[in-house]
């Protein structure tokens, strides 16, 4: 195993000078530097991750506690994309990122995270409501939250009621006014949609019917299904229906061509989150895009600014905007 001592050699340095500038003391002159890790990388040497742990008091490893509630799992589009991104950002930053499990009954998540060194934990999509993810919230570890906001905690999620209104003006200017929402089940995320949606009706004095607005899963295809057969089946239905995601809305795609109706020219549909695959279909879905490479990349930075100068972190809550993808799924009244 190649050693400091080895690097020192072969660049005619001492020890002091090659730890110095692999730990990119200001100290050391740029061109040694320089030389130093061209060195390293060229010995093939390795630090010692023990005394990296022992100098720095890091473990330059965060944890990950996800376990969508739809049971998609790492096939989610929006939660996939921003773990990879935040993978990515971690990597960056020379830290390694591990799962935690959310399977195990012995040890709560504050003890695992504890007995796996984590540096810091970011949390997302779990049911935060539960005593594990609260006692984990509630730690003296370093923790984030994405797409959802914990007091005292900084979080990253996107712009909802920014994406919401966005959506509701581009339906107004096609010349809908009887307009459903089937929204997800209660979060932040889903309040700041429904607030959005029934402000945008309010301003223009529209008065939604309560039938108009219905309680459903994300991700549900099938009760997506079943609650657009009873908006269909209303006396007076709505010429476009809103959904929780792009998932769910496919679901109430199928129950509406199922009755032999065309999409946009009998009924309209949007969908929310702008995953790939609705825009290879055909009609190319109305939707609102979520940045989720920009949310992970923020709640990499963040997990590593905290864990780095703790002294000086401040919770703050990042909210990232997306953008309406027009689609073809809307008929212009």
């Amino acid at each position: 195993m190649v050693s400091m001592k080895d690097i020192a050699a072969a660049c005619g340095v001492s020890v002091a000078t090659v730890s110095k500038a692999l730990s990119n003391h200001s100290d050391i002159g740029e061109k040694t530097k320089v030389q130093i890790k061209k060195t390293a990388e060229r010995l093939g040497y390795l630090p010692n991750q023990s005394a990296r742990y022992l100098r720095t008091n890091r473990s330059y490893n965060v944890g990950v506690l996800f376990a969508d509630a739809a049971g998609s799992g790492l096939t989610h589009d929006f939660f996939s994309g921003v773990l990879q991104s935040l993978k990515t950002a971690v990597e960056a930053k020379g830290y390694d990122v591990t799962f935690l499990n959310t399977t195990c009954s012995g040890m709560s998540y504050v003890e695992r995270a504890r007995y796996r060194g984590f540096d810091g934990v970011a949390v997302l999509g779990v049911d935060f409501n539960t005593p594990k993810v609260q006692e984990l919230l509630r730690s003296d570890l370093t923790v984030i939250t994405i797409d959802y906001v914990a007091n005292n905690l900084s979080a990253v999620l996107s712009d909802n009621t920014n994406g919401m209104t966005q959506l509701m003006e581009y339906l107004f200017s096609q010349g809908h006014t009887k307009i459903a929402y089937i929204y997800g089940d209660g979060s932040r995320v889903t309040k700041q949609r429904l607030a959005a949606y029934y402000r945008a009706m309010e301003e223009r004095g529209i008065i939604v019917p309560s039938e108009y607005v219905r309680e459903s899963l994300y991700r549900d295809t099938k009760q997506s299904y079943r609650h657009t057969e009873e908006l269909l089946d209303l006396k007076d239905p709505p010429t476009c229906i809103i959904y929780p995601d792009d998932v769910a809305c496919f679901g109430g795609m199928n129950a509406i061509r199922a009755r032999g109706l065309s999409i946009p020219e009998d009924i309209s549909v949007a969908g929310y989150d702008g995953i790939r695959a609705t825009q290879y279909e055909e009609p190319r879905l109305t939707t609102v895009w979520q940045n989720v490479e920009e949310i992970g990349e923020i709640a990499a930075q963040t997990l590593i600014e905290e864990i780095e100068r703790p002294m000086t972190a401040v919770p703050v809550i990042h909210e990232v905007k997306g953008h309406l993808l027009e689609g073809q799924t809307v008929k212009k009244l």
